[in-house]
């Protein structure tokens, strides 16, 4: 896996993906940047909220779950010194399905968080306590 990140001025960059595909990353004006994307810290949060939504997604779609919706709302706490890692993080899926079973979405949630989701895992490893829930909707 590679990726490339190519300051452009400011403190924005534009970031692109092995698999080609680009996203401006910026910080505040008040740090140098022009507020034109999302900030690192944010673009970790929302990659790991990527990683663990593929994972219940793909597990829930094999249990051929009847799903046609599902949004992962990420709440991160960070260290108030420096470096200001995150410490905590909060990853509550919102399911929404015709007849969804609670069992296939604890499933789910509970082997992405503890078995597949490569970002969720590593960050534990590194000391962030990451907790996980969820709300099933009926469609």
């Amino acid at each position: 896996m590679q990726a490339s990140v190519k300051w452009t001025d400011g403190r924005q960059f534009v970031a692109e993906s092995g698999s080609g595909h680009s996203v401006v990353i910026d910080g505040p004006p008040d740090h140098g940047g022009r507020n034109t994307g999302p900030r690192p810290m944010e673009m970790m949060l929302m990659g790991l909220g990527a990683c663990t939504s593929f994972d219940v997604m793909e597990i829930l779609e094999k249990s051929r779950a009847p799903v046609t919706d599902c949004i992962a709302e990420i709440e991160a706490e960070r260290a108030d010194s420096v470096p200001s890692v995150f410490t905590h993080i909060h990853v509550h899926f919102k399911v929404t399905g015709k007849g969804l079973k609670d069992a296939q979405v604890k499933r789910a949630v509970s082997l992405s968080a503890e078995k597949y989701c490569s970002a969720s895992i590593m960050l534990a490893q590194g000391g962030v306590e990451i907790t996980h829930d969820y709300t099933i909707i009926e469609a």
